[in-house]
């Protein structure tokens, strides 16, 4: 039920929602005044939400710093989070997200010896059920790219960041051998992932973030301050599915 109503609550969520209901207010209301409100409310809210270098300065306070691979150490296993992925049924395959970049960079620090196995948490986070099954599914692709099959873990219960963490928790406990971790997914969901880890018990575990949005310095190019990015919508809805989900988990007590 929680799964559900979460799924709902996030469409509820959009910015976009926000707009559309506004402009439906406007047009059917017989009240010229909440008419009037209503459209002025919905273009402040397009511009606002569509404006690039307002929605990176808020994005900016919620990611955390990002690391240089050179400075990672060394860790005997990285919990790769889903949600990185969709199932094109049409060929048989997945297809990367923005999120994909998880897979990318854990797969690099494995190459590079940082990384001595890599743990896929996540099954299928949509509603309805699209031939998805993403851990299974990468852990193919991994090993018909010759990564080896036995450093290669498996997490295929959990459809949300509660579940990755619980888990991924009883998976790792039948391996006394791996004692350090490195949790690998977006900066901008590592808040969330990150407390949600604590919260489940793992006690000595390190952070590397990837795609993110922002990066130390500000370099904003004019047309970023004055022309609307479609774009933006969706990520400001990434942004406050964060804010939201972070909440509803400290509330149920998952964080």
């Amino acid at each position: 039920m929680f799964f559900v109503l979460s799924k709902i609550f996030s469409f509820l969520t959009h910015p976009f929602s926000w707009i559309v209901i506004g402009l439906l207010i406007a047009w059917i209301t017989k009240r010229p005044k909440l008419a009037r409100y209503s459209f002025r409310g919905s273009i402040i809210a397009l511009l606002f939400f569509s404006n690039t270098v307002i929605f990176c300065e808020f994005v900016r306070m919620w990611e955390p710093e990002g690391t240089k691979i050179e400075e990672v150490g060394h860790y005997d296993c990285a919990i790769v989070l889903g949600g990185m992925a969709s199932w094109d049924n049409s060929h048989d395959r997945l297809s990367l997200r923005r999120g994909g970049d998880r897979i990318w960079q854990a797969i690099n620090l494995y190459h590079l010896g940082k990384v001595d196995k890599i743990l896929i948490s996540g099954q299928n986070g949509f509603l309805l059920d699209d031939g998805l099954d993403e851990a299974n599914q990468f852990r193919d692709v991994m090993i018909e790219n010759g990564i080896p099959e036995e450093d290669i873990l498996v997490e295929n219960q959990s459809k949300n960041t509660h579940e990755n963490a619980v888990e991924s928790k009883k998976v790792l406990d039948g391996y006394p051998e791996i004692q350090s971790v490195l949790l690998v997914t977006s900066a901008l969901h590592m808040p969330r992932s990150k407390a949600c880890f604590e919260k489940a018990g793992f006690s000595d575990f390190d952070c590397f973030t990837t795609d993110h949005y922002t990066g130390d310095e500000r370099g904003y190019k004019f047309s970023q301050y004055v022309l609307p990015n479609a774009s933006n919508l969706a990520d400001w809805q990434n942004l406050i599915h964060e804010w939201i989900g972070y909440l509803s988990y400290w509330f149920a007590g998952y964080v």
